[in-house]
């Protein structure tokens, strides 16, 4: 038979939900506002997922607030320091930096969550506070099925050396932020959780990335396929003549070419994705070399002359990728 009693008064109740309020609600406008950022597939389309997940475990919290003798849908940070934490997790904004992204949510603060919400449901009184326990029960299960997917992306992302010792490294500013805040609540970090199995995070992830799989074969016509592969094959070969005599207009290889990053030379081209546009099919192509890679967007229309390229543009320029 449960007490009368429990660990956490009234007041202290409404203060921890309003902590994990504040901490969900940004983190949802903060996976919300990389969706832009974030080039890989797999990635994005995680986090939109678990954007729709936490603004619901927000609402649920902020509901539960007016039952605690406290003003509904208020959030307040549990310090200061928690402040500093969720700005460094958010403060990587380039595309370059997925990896640091899904680091700060799936491995730091939703870990954290779940260790927060287990503290509470083991102390909350079962008499009076069954509400509570039923929100942080469900978002506990909700954030287990994020962690596990979000692992799994990552995991699918940092494949080099390099993208494993940055995650690492985030990993350990970001943890040392956040003991230094006094976890979300401001209270100390709670043990963390045992290793999160979730068959249907798991399965989600696997699906995100399988969508961002290359086809064996791009739904293109023949010819501009042909076509394609010797604009691919003229860039790979540094071939000026052969690359203007696939643009429309002549100058546009000239602007693409001062765009390219110091005469990078490239060993491989590949067609890595295919819109519709209108009349036109636009054909990103990117080219690896042993130090630089960039991919190229062009816009093909085809003619009495055949396929041609109307629009060329370098989308992406970066160190390439470790083996």
């Amino acid at each position: 038979m449960y007490p009368l009693d429990g660990t956490y008064s009234v007041e202290q109740s409404a203060r921890l939900v309003r902590s994990y309020r504040y901490a969900t609600e940004r983190m949802m406008r903060v996976l919300g506002g990389w969706l832009a950022l974030t080039p890989e597939l797999s990635a994005k389309l995680l986090m939109g997922r678990h954007v729709w997940d936490n603004a619901q475990h927000a609402d649920l919290l902020g509901r539960r607030l007016p039952e605690l003798r406290a003003h509904a849908q208020e959030s307040s940070p549990g310090s200061a320091g928690v402040v500093a934490f969720m700005d460094a997790l958010e403060s990587p904004e380039t595309p370059d930096r997925t990896v640091e992204r899904l680091v700060g949510v799936y491995r730091v603060l939703k870990p954290h969550l779940v260790a927060c919400y287990e503290r509470q449901l083991a102390g909350a009184n079962g008499v009076y506070e069954p509400p509570t326990r039923r929100i942080l029960a469900r978002c506990a299960e909700d954030e287990r099925r994020h962690i596990a997917g979000g692992e799994r992306v990552l995991v699918h992302l940092a494949r080099t050396p390099e993208a494993r010792a940055r995650a690492e490294a985030w990993q350990a500013r970001l943890e040392g932020l956040l003991t230094a805040a006094g976890g979300i609540t401001g209270e100390g970090m709670p043990a963390p959780p045992p290793p999160v199995t979730s068959p249907d995070g798991l399965a989600e992830a696997e699906e995100f990335i399988r969508l961002e799989s290359r086809p064996a074969r791009w739904p293109v016509p023949e010819a501009l396929s042909a076509a394609v592969e010797s604009l691919g094959a003229a860039l790979v070969a540094r071939d000026a003549a052969s690359v203007r005599g696939w643009l429309a207009d002549p100058t546009l290889w000239d602007e693409a070419a001062q765009s390219m990053l110091g005469g990078a030379r490239f060993a491989d081209h590949a067609v890595v994705a295919v819109a519709r546009i209108g009349g036109q099919l636009l054909v990103k192509i990117r080219l690896d070399g042993p130090t630089r890679s960039a991919t190229l967007a062009a816009r093909w229309a085809e003619g009495p002359a055949g396929w041609r390229v109307h629009a060329l543009d370098v989308a992406r320029a970066e160190t390439a990728r470790s083996a």
